[in-house]
């Protein structure tokens, strides 16, 4: 189970921490990501990071801005969005799943379980 939060309402240019809780079975093989959503618009990849590693990825858009971390005592992982923009308004969603190889981290097909999502909306 993933439990996403944080989101809210801020000036471009100010900055969000989301967190996602991830509760049951959680491995070194594990991957977690952020993805996100506009109305009308498909999921987009954002952030991955792999449990057991310090592999980190990231979409072209947010990279430099944003910074995915986990705390491994809390089972939890940060989205550290910094340097936010109009256009980072979305509805972000945190995922997981086993094994995803480092070349498929970007895509909605690589993760078995979904969050609920979490609104970010930035104001210019």
């Amino acid at each position: 189970q993933l439990q996403a939060s944080g989101g809210g309402l801020v000036q471009a240019g100010g900055s969000l921490r989301l967190s996602c809780a991830a509760s049951g079975y959680i491995s070194s093989h594990t991957s977690v990501a952020w993805f996100r959503q506009v109305p009308g618009k498909e999921r987009d990849f954002v952030a991955a990071i792999k449990w057991g590693s310090r592999n980190t990825d990231y979409a072209d858009s947010v990279k430099g801005r944003f910074t995915i971390s986990r705390d491994n005592a809390k089972t939890t992982v940060y989205l550290q969005m910094n340097s936010l923009k109009p256009e980072d308004t979305a509805v972000y969603f945190c995922v997981a799943g086993p094994s995803v190889i480092r070349s498929s981290v970007a895509s909605r097909t690589a993760y078995a379980y979904w969050g609920q999502g979490t609104q970010v909306t930035v104001s210019s």
